[in-house]
């Protein structure tokens, strides 16, 4: 594998921080963040392509890896490292087909029996959550917990798991011990846009003093 999966994964929200995707990438990056997730669920494809080629350039500058959340089509225009995908997205067979070998591609799970069947997928992690309550996604899915999380990490092997749902700086490590290599992180990163910098920093200094091992890939 070309790549790291980082101990914090941040994923982006227009919405949320109030920022534009390429000024949230930004910030992430003046923090510390190596792997980022452009998250758009109200952009039109025009302008979301946009954004997102305008964040590429400076995820390019500072050679920070960008991932395109379910446009498989945004992540191919614009040559990103990779997409991530969901339970209803194009199948990640296809994705892999259009993207090819060196494409990071990871795909979300919701339980157990989802997280086993995708250990036959051609992806790079698999994403698991939500672990606990989130606000940042409509309908989500039922809490699953860490009792739950840890048995994913049973069932998945050595697959890259990367854990997403309500982190934050006082929940992170338990989420850690738990088994998952990477937290993926919305609201306790960006939902103070003045703070970004700062949340991220924290983020990545409390994960290092709290983990060791299979995350760093």
């Amino acid at each position: 594998m070309s790549w790291s999966l980082p101990k914090v994964y941040p994923i982006t929200d227009t919405q949320l921080s109030g920022l534009s995707h390429a000024e949230q990438v930004r910030r992430l990056i003046s923090g510390g963040a190596r792997l980022i997730q452009l998250r758009d669920k109200h952009a039109s494809p025009r302008e979301f392509y946009q954004q997102a080629a305008t964040a590429l350039q400076v995820a390019r500058e500072h050679n920070v890896k960008l991932i395109i959340n379910d446009r498989v089509d945004v992540a191919l225009a614009i040559r990103a490292d990779g997409v991530h995908l969901g339970q209803t997205d194009i199948p990640v067979e296809a994705a892999r087909r259009l993207l090819g070998p060196a494409a990071i591609i990871g795909f979300s799970t919701h339980n157990i029996a989802q997280a086993s069947l995708a250990r036959a997928l051609p992806v790079d992690y698999l994403a698991f959550g939500p672990v606990f309550e989130t606000s940042t996604k409509q309908n989500p899915d039922p809490v699953a917990g860490l009792h739950t999380l840890r048995d994913v990490r049973d069932a998945i092997g050595s697959l890259p798991l990367v854990a997403i749902g309500g982190i934050t700086l006082s929940n992170s490590a338990d989420v850690l011990t738990a088994g998952a290599d990477s937290l993926a992180i919305i609201s306790a990163l960006i939902a103070d846009p003045e703070h970004i910098h700062e949340n991220m920093a924290k983020m990545l200094s409390l994960t290092a003093v709290n983990s060791a091992g299979p995350g760093d890939r």
